[in-house]
């Protein structure tokens, strides 16, 4: 029987980072359900099964790495790390878009990922393997208007992605980046209605998509399976972006 592997998954007290630790443990990973609400990620974590939770501010590096070194601790391995945690913010022009709010936003969204993989990343290269999955945004290729923080962000973990994959293409570590479109969570009652109807209308299937749908993507960017994609962006966008 090979080995359990393990996951550490940002942000999946709910929304997509929830769907993303329930799909891994189903298919047989033991997942660290990391979030900065520990309470919410202790309920999820309960219900889905090999899995346990873990408090982490992705703002705080120091945290991250407390994080990663509790599940080394605990499960002396850590075989992916899923970039979840992120916000939207507020909807804004640039000309009247608050300092503290661009600074809250890149923060969280890009810091955040930045400080995860690089506490995550002496095992996976002490190991010689690991898979990092950073979920982006399709607004990180395309920008949203009154989003600028948000779409600023998110092009900056995908650049993140692709310039880490090509440092450590070859020792064992594929990292891969996912860029959805509108996501059916609660990160859309952050937004004002108009921005979330702008977004949609761009979706050629005329809906916005699932948790589930995006979990399915990550799993296989999570598996032994994915052997040959790396520093790839991933779209997962109802067919609103077909490059």
């Amino acid at each position: 029987m090979p080995e359990q592997r393990v996951a550490l998954v940002t942000g999946a007290a709910r929304g997509i980072g929830a769907a993303i630790a329930a799909r891994l443990a189903r298919d047989g990973a033991c997942v660290a359900v990391a979030d900065v609400d520990l309470a919410a990620a202790t309920e999820h974590a309960a219900h889905i099964g090999p899995a346990f939770a873990l408090h982490l501010d992705v703002t705080d590096p120091q945290s991250a790495r407390q994080a990663v070194d509790a599940v080394l601790d605990r499960e002396g391995r850590l075989d992916v790390l899923v970039n979840n945690a992120g916000i939207a913010g507020m909807s804004a022009p640039v000309a009247e878009y608050p300092l503290d709010e661009w600074r809250r936003i890149l923060s969280i969204d890009l810091d955040g990922v930045f400080y995860c993989c690089k506490a995550a990343l002496p095992h996976m290269l002490e190991r010689g393997s690991g898979r990092i999955v950073n979920i982006a945004s399709i607004s990180g290729k395309e920008g949203n208007p009154n989003m600028s923080a948000y779409s600023s962000a998110k092009a900056g973990v995908i650049g993140f992605t692709k310039s880490l994959a090509k440092e450590v293409a070859t020792r064992g570590i594929y990292v891969n980046c996912v860029t959805p479109a509108v996501i059916a969570t609660d990160i859309l009652n952050q937004l004002e209605q108009s921005a979330v109807d702008y977004m949609t209308s761009k979706i050629p299937m005329a809906r916005t998509g699932q948790p589930e749908e995006v979990a399915a993507l990550v799993s296989w960017l999570a598996s032994e399976e994915c052997t040959f994609s790396t520093g790839a962006v991933f779209d997962i966008s109802g067919g609103r972006a077909t490059y």
